[in-house]
This record gives structure tokens, C-alpha cells and sequence, in this order.
């Protein structure tokens, strides 16, 4: 799935993560085997057994601030600790910081717990998140989470210093300093973003980022722990004290290619836990699971975005075009026939289950089907100039979008009348790698699991200027200002009422054609117990105990 880290603020999520390939087999599509057996420690403590879950290959070294997909972001939130951490309800909890206090929602006075240490021995200290901030906030280091830090004071888009808004005070003491209030900043602070780094990431990143050294419940099992394309292995660190301490010997996770093969292995025990049920199975995984399967509500928003610059998608054409192809899919059709009732067609950009959602935002009528106001936007358009050529949906192959992509593509088709087909990936790291480098043309996939909750995040980071996970580049002064209007609000409820007139810009612009809202569905095998999944869809693997 796209997800999580997948999820950031108007200086921001996954984890807002992008979502990425929902699912997956092992890399060559064989049958994976279960790692680690199974006992229970004899004084009823932790369970000996190492618990497996699928994933996929992460796009990138394994650095906080350039992880922004659901791969590379399991492994992040499982081998790191932040100042706070977000319980099953999305509630933040404190973990590193034993307070966070601010007068004014300005400036806020960070106090650490003392001792804490990262598993080489560095400190976990003041420094170690300063210096981590810094290094993603700085233009030279081109980090795809430096938009977290965008409302810290100091931060500009060609900036290489050090912010002026970080300051060590002491040992176990930082004050952060923004550039306006905004009082749900505390709020932001378990995303990945703002991970502390020892000192021992700063001799080599790239080589750290293979070989990461965190701070949170598990850690690298050795050296070249992670094996590309295959899994990566991990085990409890001891010296954790945590909200989130292992109940179990470790987690791998498994890079699939498909769901199914992912799916097919927990069938038969060769997987403990699954958080992504094929196309091909959501009619029945839940008789066949039982009482362990799972499909609830998550904070989980996809759609699809049309590349910058694409040949008649710009300027009033193209404006005429995104409204004509968001009236030309039928998403209740679709969600119906393929999806048997795990989506629901989205009424706006963010997610149902945020406080402050709404299904009656001024200009979300865009997303009703519509097949005449297609076509007659389509026409008008032409008049414009003229379409020709194919309208290319791209989408990773690995994690089960097929079904869905087609069936928009022949929405699109039988609606407006022209050619219009599904582009697959073989792989979600390099589909995400053609958008990031813009390469890729036509329209893509796009996906969003929230990294904490709250409606900004939905926003700021997709739709932002200059957001790391902007991936239309699109740009509205209009939309940032009310984005800044309700991120210095008192309130959260005065906060969302400019985060919902940022989405009636949204409409009339479309950087992106909402099309549902997905449940997390999963599951788990006969092999574990303790299964929960958190509010944005991810297990809450540290509570897994092996049978």
C-alpha cells in the first residue's frame, strides 16, 4: 500500500508515509519460512519467537528524514524512538521527552529522560536531535522530509546553516523556536522527521543508512541485517525502557512481490502477520481468517496525480481536463466491485476517521460521476487544444493495484472516449523513484497513511509549496496562507475550519483526483497472538507474542 510514511507540516506523517506496495512475497516468489521458533520465557516475560510480517524493499537508506514510504518506514519506527509516540488510538505519548512545555505555542522547552542511549552507547541527548534536525532541514543534504521542519525559525527552502530556532540548553534540555504559533506542534513530534541520530551517523550517512543505529524497542540483528529485495531481520534491544518494549524475539519483515504470495504464506503459517489483503481475496479473507482477520477504518487517503508538466495539464486546460477525469470515474462502482466493501469513495483530501472531517466541503461535488459534465469539460477543453496520444495511469505491480487501475482507466475510456491504460512498475521503490527524480509522464498512483492525527497532515505535506512529498509540484499562495491561518490557530477546531477552506482550493485546482478512503485489512496466522493494529493502519508489531 502506499502508506506510511509513507506520512509533515506546512512545516509538517507516515509516517506519513507515501503508501507504498500494499503486500508482498518473497523476492522471487517462492513460499518464504518462517524465521525464529517459539517458546514462552518460563517467568511469563517476552515471547522467545521472532514474529514475520511483509513489507516491501525500502526505497531508500534507512535515514529518518529521507523516509517517506511504508517500507523503509516499518523499519525507521520499530529501530527508533522520538519524543513522543502515537498509542493504537493515535493518542501521542510521551517516550524521549519527559516534557514538553510552551507559554505561547512559539517556543517550546523540550526536557529528555537522562540516560537514555542509542545501542552503539551514544547518548540520547539534547544534541542528538538538534544535530539530526539540522542535517534534514539543510538544502544541501536534499532530505524528502526537510518540509517537516519548515516552521521552525531559520528554515528556508536554499538554506545550508543551522537553524536559529534550535537551541541546546543543557544536556537533556532543547528549546524549539517557530516562526509563528501553532499549537499542535507537540502533536507532530513522534513522526519520523524528527528521529534523533548519534554522533556516529554523521561520519558516514549513506553507510549508516544500510546499517542503522536507533534508539527504539528493536535493533539491527547484525551487520547486513537488511537483505535487498529479500527482508530484513530484527531483534529486541535490550537496553530499551519503553512504551513499546518487544513482547516477543525479534521481527523480520519480508519484501513480497505480490499480496497474494504474501497472503498465501500466512494461509499456510509461513507468515505471522499481514497488514494488506489482496484484490483477490477481500471477498473472503474474513471467513477464511475468522476472528483474525481485520478490516476497520484507517487514516488512509488514495488518488492519483498527474506529473508536472504533462502535455495538456496545465493552465485552464488543464483544469478543464482534472475535473473532467474526476467526473469520469465511478468510484462507488469501483469500490463495490472490486474492493467488496473495504473503501469508501473519498469525499474530500483527508481521511474519516480525523477530527474535523467533513463530506460537504465547498466544491467536493467534483467527485461525483458525472458522465455528461465529463464529457462536456472535456469538450471545452479541446476547444483549448485539441487531445491526442494515451492517458497513462502508472502503478506498482507489487502491491495489488491492477484490479482498480484498470477499472478507472476503463471508467475514463467508456466515459470521455479516449485511450486510456494502467502503466505498471515491476516494484513501488522505483515507481517512487521516477516521480521523485520526475521522470515519469502521464499519472501515477499516489497514496497517503498519516503520520500523526490531525487534517493538516493531509495537507501540508502533499499540497504544500515546496513539500518534500509534493509530487505534482504544485504551488498555491492562496492554499499556504490558509495552510499558515489554521496552524497558528488556538484551536483545533478554529485550525480546521482554514484547513477546510484550504480544500475548497484544492477542488477547484485538483493537484491531485482524490478516489477513496481505504480500511486497513489484514490478518494474522494461527502462529501468534496479540495482534492490534493502530489508527493508521499499521500492526503494532512490539505486542506480538509467538505461539
Amino acid at each position: 500500500m502506499t502508506l506510511r510514511r509513507h506520512s509533515a507540516l506546512a512545516g509538517i506523517a507516515a509516517a506519513s508515509l507515501l503508501l507504498a506496495a500494499c503486500g508482498g512475497n518473497s523476492s522471487n516468489g517462492s513460499t518464504a519460512t518462517p524465521t525464529g521458533g517459539g517458546n514462552e520465557t518460563s517467568d511469563g516475560g517476552a515471547s522467545t519467537g521472532v514474529v514475520t510480517v511483509n513489507s516491501t524493499e525500502p526505497q531508500n537508506p534507512l535515514i529518518p528524514t529521507n523516509t517517506n514510504e511504508v517500507g523503509g518506514g516499518k523499519i525507521i519506527d520499530l529501530v527508533f524512538e522520538g519524543l513522543v509516540y502515537y498509542d493504537a488510538k493515535g493518542a501521542a505519548q510521551n517516550a524521549v521527552a519527559e516534557d514538553i512545555a510552551t507559554e505561547d505555542s512559539k517556543v517550546f522547552t523540550i526536557k529528555l529522560k537522562d540516560g537514555l542511549k542509542f545501542t552503539n552507547g551514544d547518548p540520547v541527548d539534547a544534541e542528538s536531535f538538534v544535530k539530526a534536525w539540522n542535517y534534514g532541514a539543510k538544502a544541501e543534504n536534499a532530505q524528502l522530509s526537510s518540509y517537516f521542519f519548515e516552521p521552525i525559525e531559520g528554515f528556508a527552502e536554499d538554506n545550508n546553516e543551522d537553524l536559529t530556532g534550535l537551541e541546546v540548553v543543557d544536556a537533556t534540555t532543547f528549546k524549539v523556536t517557530l516562526k509563528q504559533p501553532e499549537a499542535d506542534f507537540p502533536l507532530r513530534l513522534g513522526y519520523s522527521a524528527f528521529y534523533p541520530l548519534p554522533k556516529a551517523a554523521f561520519d558516514d550517512m549513506e553507510a549508516f543508512g544500510e546499517n542503522p543505529i536507533g534508539n527504539g524497542p528493536y535493533k539491527f540483528a547484525k551487520e547486513g541485517a537488511w537483505e535487498h529485495n529479500v527482508q530484513v531481520e530484527l531483534v529486541p534491544n535490550e537496553e530499551y525502557d519503553g512504551g513499546r518494549k518487544a513482547k516477543n524475539g525479534g521481527v523480520t519483515l519480508k519484501f513480497y512481490e505480490t499480496q497474494d504470495a504474501a497472503y498465501n504464506d500466512l494461509l499456510a503459517d509461513n507468515l505471522d502477520v499481514i497488514d494488506a489483503i489482496p484484490e483477490s481475496a477481500l471477498a473472503n479473507f474474513e471467513s477464511e481468517l475468522g476472528d483474525r482477520a481485520v478490516n476497520q477504518p484507517a487514516a488512509i487517503f488514495q488518488s492519483f496525480t498527474i506529473a508536472p508538466k504533462t502535455e495538456h495539464f496545465e493552465g485552464e486546460e488543464g483544469e478543464l481536463r482534472r475535473q473532467a477525469l474526476s467526473h469520469a470515474i465511478n468510484r462507488e462502482e469501483i469500490t463495490e466491485k472490486i474492493f467488496t466493501g473495504t473503501r469508501t469513495p473519498a469525499k474530500d483530501f483527508t481521511s474519516p476517521v480525523i477530527d474535523g472531517w467533513s463530506e460537504s466541503v465547498p466544491g467536493s461535488e467534483v467527485l461525483a460521476f458525472d458522465a455528461d459534465k465529463a464529457k462536456e469539460l472535456w469538450a471545452k477543453a479541446d476547444e483549448i487544444a485539441k487531445w491526442d496520444g494515451e492517458f497513462t495511469l502508472a502503478y506498482n505491480a507489487d502491491g495489488g493495484h491492477q484490479a482498480w487501475v484498470d477499472a478507472v482507466a476503463n471508467s475514463i475510456k467508456n466515459t470521455l472516449g479516449i485511450d486510456a491504460v494502467g502503466k505498471p512498475y515491476p516494484k513501488f521503490a522505483e515507481l517512487r523513484s521516477d516521480v521523485t527524480d520526475r521522470k515519469i509522464k502521464g499519472a501515477f498512483r499516489t497514496g497517503w497513511q498519516a503520520d500523526y492525527p490531525g487534517l493538516f497532515n493531509f495537507l501540508g505535506p502533499l499540497y504544500g509549496t515546496g513539500a518534500g512529498s509534493n509530487d505534482s509540484d504544485y504551488s498555491s499562495e492562496e492554499f499556504d496562507n490558509l495552510l499558515k491561518e489554521g496552524s497558528a490557530a488556538s484551536d483545533v477546531a478554529d485550525a480546521n475550519t482554514s484547513f477546510q477552506k484550504a480544500q475548497e482550493v484544492l477542488f477547484k485546482d485538483l493537484p491531485s483526483i482524490p478516489l477513496w478512503y481505504s480500511n486497513v485489512t489484514g490478518g494474522w496466522a494461527t502462529t501468534v497472538d496479540n495482534v492490534e493494529f493502530g489508527w493508521n493502519s499499521v500492526p503494532l508489531m512490539y505486542n506480538v507474542t509467538k505461539k
